[in-house]
């Protein structure tokens, strides 16, 4: 298969589709690697690095396109890149399509074939190409915590772990999943006094396990978020609904209650964010202010580091990516962890819970592969 992977141009987005070592298994496996320019050079990698893999380097995005039969990307496609998508391309990358009705609607009109990372599966139930970018955005979110809490950001003027004799930050992680677990284990580690909210009994014993009693959990409760954002000095939003909008768990009225300069880190923002008062930001211009509270809601944290990131991701995607390679669409019908990958086929909407999020109409796959 002829596989196309074009430079990323999200705002400060320095990762890559494809690493040389991964375009370098491609190439092994029978395939055809058409890189843009320069699309490694975030990460280091130069064009050279990628012809010595194996791989063709072609001067714009505009030939990637017309000459891939498969695009794998790292951000969901931006306006100028799904105007060039067509009904023979599979589409492999974040989508995060629930709170994207523009973008879906260019997928849609294009009749291309998407399938994204967020929601491909495992055999154990998760998601397996989310995993390692949920890792490096918790850990991420401390360290963005951290500089939005000095005085000169804005922030309370607050050091998290403190010092001997000082309070240290209250750090309050909505969410046990993979985000709020390595969040915690940042805050953890800083010396911070930290409490993970949940849902799930089951999961909220495992992190009492997990961190042998170094931080609090509490039962997810209207209550209970309202008296641990109140009392917060930074709240991390790690909230997951696979595929759908993230739930609203903080409202703008909770912000007059919370601390003068408290730090809201929504990790959520990618799927909408989960407090009311979000919308997205950039590496550039990374935090606002509403109601004397700070917000953090860059949509691409692990763009910061590229180098950790694209290794990890290509980590995960590589046999995914080489099975829908060498099998093309037969994959995705073949692979029941790729079928759940599948959000756009042929114009119509293969995934329930983004469908329901946009309010288009929801085509099983059989039905859409029809």
């Amino acid at each position: 298969m002829k596989v196309g992977v074009p430079k990323e141009i999200k705002t400060h987005e320095y990762r890559v589709g494809l690493t040389p070592g991964a375009a370098r298994e491609y190439v092994a496996a029978g395939h055809h690697v058409a890189i843009e320019t320069n699309a490694g050079a975030g990460i280091g990698a130069t064009d050279d690095d990628y012809r010595n893999a194996g791989a063709t380097v072609l001067t714009s995005a505009a030939e990637v396109f017309a000459s891939s039969e498969m695009i794998v990307k790292v951000k969901e496609p931006q306006p100028s890149e799904w105007a060039q998508l067509r009904e023979n391309h599979i589409l492999f990358t974040y989508l995060h399509l629930a709170p994207d009705p523009d973008q879906a609607r260019g997928l849609l009109e294009s009749g291309c074939t998407a399938i994204a990372y967020e929601t491909v599966t495992d055999a154990h139930g998760g998601l397996p190409l989310l995993a390692p970018m949920s890792e490096v955005a918790g850990r991420l979110a401390i360290e963005a915590a951290g500089s939005a809490l000095k005085r000169s950001t804005g922030g309370r003027g607050l050091l998290i772990g403190g010092v001997p004799g000082v309070q240290p930050a209250r750090i309050v992680v909505i969410g046990g999943g993979v985000v709020g677990t390595h969040a915690a284990r940042m805050a953890v580690g800083l010396g911070a006094e930290v409490t993970i909210i949940d849902r799930s009994i089951i999961r909220l014993r495992e992190l009492d396990e997990l961190f042998e009693g170094r931080v609090r959990t509490r039962f997810s409760t209207i209550e209970s978020v309202e008296e641990e954002v109140f009392a917060a000095d930074v709240v991390i939003g790690a909230v997951l609904v696979p595929g759908a909008s993230a739930p609203k768990l903080v409202s703008r009225s909770m912000l007059g209650w919370m601390r003068k300069r408290a730090v809201l880190v929504d990790v959520a923002i990618d799927q909408g964010g989960c407090f009311e008062t979000s919308h997205p930001t950039t590496h550039a211009e990374p935090t606002y202010e509403v109601d004397g509270v700070i917000h953090y809601c860059v949509a691409n944290m692990p763009g910061a580091v590229p180098l950790t990131s694209s290794q990890a991701l290509n980590n995960a995607t590589l046999p995914f990516g080489l099975a829908l390679a060498n099998k093309g669409f037969s994959a995705v019908l073949e692979n029941p962890y790729l079928r759940t990958g599948l959000n756009v086929h042929r114009g119509r909407l293969t995934y329930k819970a983004v469908a329901e999020s946009l309010g288009l109409p929801f085509s099983p796959i059989e039905q859409a592969a029809a």
